[in-house]
């Protein structure tokens, strides 16, 4: 049992890949927002909380075994995304790569994977009372029906693999995907989006690899599933840990995909002083990004009083609120605002020099981008999550429930922390007691 389960009620049931898990969580709840908050203001309506599931047990009943030591961590991760189910209370999300985290060797930061072995899968959850149950789970898995796993991909681009104690290097596997976005299109396959290419991945009801689409010159090669060149070569030059996170289905069918932050363009200290990131806009009809969008992230103090480095801003998600309207939620990990935009064709920059990695200065180095020529998307604040009592810290997914009423998913990096602290002697995950929480947040008047 995790450090932080002591005294919780907890409830096993079998799962199976693609059937109902009917796992039921237990709980810790914050409960509605105070008595007394003042009308005309976000308040919190409902908290509920995903209890203790043993990863390795989560993950051997979808795919029988893929994990031989899940070294005590407990299903989570997966608040990367939510979008709606279609029934009342019912949502679809996803997990990320796996419990990962960050040692320092040596003077050099190691990206340690304690479970190797970790599937993506695709969860769908109900929201029962103060209860997160887990109704379903679906295994992301290559042509041939293997695991894809979050591993890295390429050797010298992503972040190189080790052991839990950053000790052991593991192999890469051109397979894993970190995936963090997820829709759910009218003929029942998903669309999940990848920090590694970046990349936009197409899978079928049941979980197979369809199609990963990735930027013009990646090169990879050696997977179990068809790869396509399909996105802007701009893209390679994505921040380590930070490819497409948000992805929303726009009512027409098209699809937008967001860049987590902004590209480090030309090098890594423009990057990370840059406010400016990239939307963009994929038909999958056409098989093809039809536009692209400069979205300008507010000053970090103002998004986030307590922060003062720029590179700590991300979007995370992205959701259409009708027509080409969409709600993009702008954070760091302890405060959120969400934005709303329009998508008008005025402010596309497809295929422009914004597009040309040898333009001078990259639009990631303008200071001020609309003053030279670039159609920024304009932006209306919806809500300052930071400001709304009982909402959790690192809010990634975001679902509109109705026209008034948000439901959000923070990660909890499955109760990881960075730092050799984050495993006992004999290997075992001291737990950061981060729970997985949904929480409805209901706003003050429509979107």
């Amino acid at each position: 049992m995790s450090p932080h389960a002591t005294g919780r009620r907890r409830v096993h049931r079998s799962v199976a890949a693609g059937v109902p898990l009917a796992v039921l969580a237990a709980l810790v709840t914050t409960g509605p927002a105070a008595a007394g908050t003042p009308s005309g203001q976000a308040r919190v309506v409902r908290t509920a909380t995903l209890g203790d599931i043993p990863l390795g047990t989560f993950s051997n009943k979808l795919l029988p075994g893929t994990v031989d030591d899940d070294r005590g961590v407990d299903l989570g991760g997966i608040g990367s995304d939510i979008y709606p189910a279609g029934r009342k209370g019912e949502f679809w999300t996803v997990t990320d790569r796996g419990p990962n985290g960050q040692i320092k060797v040596d003077g050099t930061k190691r990206r340690t994977f304690p479970v190797p072995g970790f599937d993506p899968a695709i969860v769908r959850i109900r929201v029962c009372g103060d209860t997160v149950r887990v109704l379903e789970a679906i295994p992301v898995t290559t042509r041939s029906g293997k695991a894809v796993t979050g591993l890295s991909n390429q050797q010298g681009r992503d972040e190189a693999p080790y052991s839990y104690d950053a000790r052991t290097p593991l192999a890469p596997n051109p397979n894993g995907l970190d995936t963090e976005g997820i829709v759910r299109a009218a003929d029942g396959t998903f669309w999940l989006t990848d920090e590694y290419g970046p990349s936009l991945v197409h899978v079928s009801a049941r979980g197979k690899v369809l199609t990963r689409y990735v930027p013009e010159g990646l090169k990879l090669t050696g997977t179990d599933y068809p790869v396509v060149e399909a996105l802007p070569s701009v893209l390679l030059h994505r921040k380590i840990n930070r490819g497409f996170e948000g992805l929303a289905l726009l009512p027409g069918g098209d699809l937008v995909l967001a860049v987590q932050s902004p590209l480090s363009l030309p090098d890594t200290d423009a990057g990370e002083a840059s406010r400016t990131a990239r939307l963009l806009r994929f038909s999958p009809g056409k098989k093809a990004v039809t536009a692209e969008y400069a979205y300008r992230f507010d000053p970090v103090n103002v998004v986030d009083p307590s922060e003062d480095d720029t590179s700590e801003l991300k979007i995370s998600s992205v959701v259409a609120v009708g027509g080409d309207r969409l709600l993009v939620e702008e954070r760091t990990d302890k405060a959120a605002r969400l934005q709303v935009v329009r998508l008008g064709r005025s402010a596309n920059i497809l295929g422009g020099r914004w597009d040309d990695e040898t333009t001078s200065p990259s639009l990631e180095q303008l200071d001020d981008p609309a003053a030279a020529g670039v159609p920024v998307l304009a932006k209306r604040l919806v809500v300052d999550l930071g400001q709304v009592a009982g909402v959790p810290g690192k809010i990634e997914g975001v679902a509109r429930v109705d026209h008034d009423t948000l439901a959000l998913i923070n990660d909890n990096d499955f109760g990881m922390t960075d730092g050799t602290g984050a495993f006992d002697a004999q290997g075992r995950l001291v737990d950061s007691g981060i729970e997985t929480k949904v929480t409805y947040v209901r706003l003050p008047r429509g979107i």
